[in-house]
């Protein structure tokens, strides 16, 4: 009887974890979605019904979504933290898969944040290397892969105009170029 307990409860939490995967995903792909919205996309009937408003509840006390109150509708929207861990899931994504194929250019990451944005300045470095670029020097960061459109997308999603900067381009000095292989 334990066995199918503990089987049970493990069953639970996984489809725990797998509705707060989908609320962030669809969250991440519009600006704010009513809450029936999500339950019908989502789905769920009695106990799934059950675990989705409780991944919801848990993903609000965790300070990733919001929930907005407008007439008889709720609303729900991730908030910065949840943008961040909503791309984050999506580099972790089985299906997320960094081109191979090198097209000539190189992907260049400047990083400015302060030490009081620390947590921030942590999340972004965990992105980048979890994109495949390479910390060249100090905030520096290099990559071969063509996923600049993703960084300009956390650049203007989390507004840092300023303390993010990307460049492409398709000429390194030599020095440059070798330290980058050194370091792969």
């Amino acid at each position: 009887m334990e066995n199918i307990s503990a089987s049970s409860t493990k069953a639970t939490a996984s489809r725990g974890k797998s509705y707060s995967k989908k609320i962030l995903t669809l969250l991440a792909a519009k600006p704010a979605i009513s809450v029936s919205e999500l339950t019908e996309t989502i789905g769920g009937i009695g106990k799934e019904k059950h675990a989705l408003t409780r991944s919801l509840k848990g993903l609000q006390e965790a300070g990733l979504i919001e929930t907005h109150h407008s007439g008889q509708q709720a609303y729900s929207r991730l908030t910065r933290e949840g943008k961040r861990k909503a791309h984050s899931a999506k580099l972790d994504h089985d299906t997320a898969v960094l081109n191979p194929s090198w097209d000539g250019k190189w992907r260049i990451v400047l990083l400015d944040l302060s030490e009081d944005r620390k947590a921030e300045r942590d999340g972004l470095r965990y992105l980048l290397k979890k994109a495949g670029f390479v910390l060249l020097k100090n905030s520096v960061w290099i990559s071969p892969y063509p996923l600049e459109h993703l960084f300009m997308n956390i650049k203007k999603d989390l507004g840092l105009t300023t303390e993010i900067m990307i460049f492409v381009t398709d000429t390194l000095d030599e020095e440059t170029r070798k330290a980058f292989l050194s370091i792969v």
